[in-house]
């Protein structure tokens, strides 16, 4: 009896021992007075220049704060989501830093992430978790709007039903339309289309051909090309053949824009080489060779870039290139705005905990920011629809015009 009794016990204690430690766990944020977020980005490979201007607009906007909400203080991790292998985002490591952040309970948002087709493997871990997710980069459309890309999309990233993620880019059912559109009042009559095959850049060059040809700009091909491959003088000598007005590539940087641009100016393949905004980094001019872009390629974005900024973007500008010696990247601005979105949310939260800051965010409305004043829609999306198209000029970008007006 005895010993019945004193298991009982033991069982007792163990279980208020339970009981508290899981209470401590989920209260830690509102005892230690710690809010945390993290980012996961790609700061391995050439995306690197772009996600730490990122990550530079991060800690501009909880510096202004002076990293407090309150009488919270605001705790930020960088973690990359590239591997050395990839030279770029890695799917087995995007789960693994959105299992991090999952498990622990200090953190309370996510940034990112930069590539649409990393945030396809978070999202429905960072959902069962109930955290709120703001990407500055993603533009892929069926990760939010029904219709748009895959049958099962969104729902399949949305295991609770709920919405937790959110962007504050345009997406590319806007930008594949408004660059079909650009080209065609730059007299383009033919083009050859070609994608990395991957989700982002597949995406936008479907977008891209649907529009050209209610336009009625001929296709005269479209090819998935390997992103790995060390050249494309073989394709280059295939499209010279048809004579395009210009070639549209759905990719970035990272799968080989430069290098296809380098090619086809070679070949002689093309006057016009035309981008989405995931080439729309320095790092692309640098791939590509100054001679190989200049005045011939054409670049489209989800917004305006640094310099066309106005009002609180331009003060962005000017306090980012003071603080750190160089012009801004064009995704500093949308880091910036990710993390003030995230901060002024958590501080009219009701409650400081995962439920009550991703609520607040869900209800942002009327946001006054960088970007301008916008709000998010009932998908998350946001209800900025500014997009604009550049070139490239002298070795740099160079705004050309507002598209889709």
């Amino acid at each position: 009896m005895l010993k019945n009794l004193t298991a009982v016990c033991v069982l007792a204690v163990s279980s208020a021992t339970l009981f508290s430690a899981i209470a401590w766990a989920q209260e830690t944020p509102g005892e230690t007075k710690k809010l945390k977020i993290i980012s996961s980005l790609p700061l391995t490979g050439s995306a690197n220049a772009q996600t730490t201007s990122v990550i530079n607009g991060i800690r501009m906007a909880i510096d202004e704060v002076n990293g407090k909400v309150g009488d919270y203080t605001i705790e930020y991790e960088a973690l990359d989501d590239a591997s050395p292998q990839r030279g770029n985002w890695d799917p087995a490591v995007e789960a693994q830093n959105a299992n991090k952040a999952s498990r622990d309970l200090s953190v309370v948002g996510y940034i990112g992430t930069y590539n649409s087709g990393a945030s396809k493997i978070s999202m429905p871990i960072l959902n069962k978790a109930g955290l709120v997710m703001i990407s500055p980069g993603n533009t892929y459309p069926g990760l939010t709007k029904p219709g748009t890309g895959e049958a099962n999309e969104p729902k399949i990233y949305r295991p609770t039903g709920k919405i937790n993620y959110f962007r504050v880019v345009p997406t590319d059912d806007l930008q594949g339309v408004v660059a079909a559109e650009w080209a065609q009042s730059m007299g383009v009559q033919k083009v050859f289309i070609l994608d990395d095959r991957e989700l982002y850049g597949k995406g936008i060059a479907d977008v891209f051909e649907k529009r050209s040809k209610e336009l009625g700009i001929q296709v005269l091909g479209r090819e998935g090309v390997d992103p790995k491959a060390t050249n494309f003088k073989a394709l280059a000598t295939k499209i010279k053949a048809v004579t395009p007005d210009l070639v549209y590539y759905g990719g970035t940087t990272q799968t080989n824009a430069g290098q296809i641009a380098k090619d086809l100016r070679t070949a002689n393949a093309t006057p016009s080489f035309m981008v989405p905004d995931g080439c729309f980094e320095n790092a692309f001019i640098e791939a590509a060779g100054d001679a190989n872009v200049n005045g011939s390629a054409y670049i489209t974005f989800g917004g305006l870039p640094a310099d066309q900024l106005t009002g609180r973007g331009a003060e962005f500008r000017d306090l980012y290139t003071k603080k750190y010696g160089q012009e801004p990247e064009a995704y500093a601005a949308y880091g910036y705005e990710a993390c003030k979105v995230l901060l002024e949310a958590m501080a009219r939260a009701k409650t400081k905990d995962r439920a009550g800051i991703l609520q607040a965010v869900a209800e942002t409305r009327d946001f006054e920011g960088v970007l301008g004043k916008w709000s998010f829609d009932a998908n998350g999306d946001t209800t900025n629809k500014v997009m604009s198209g550049n070139t490239v000029e002298n070795g740099k970008f160079k705004f050309v015009k507002v598209l889709g007006k």
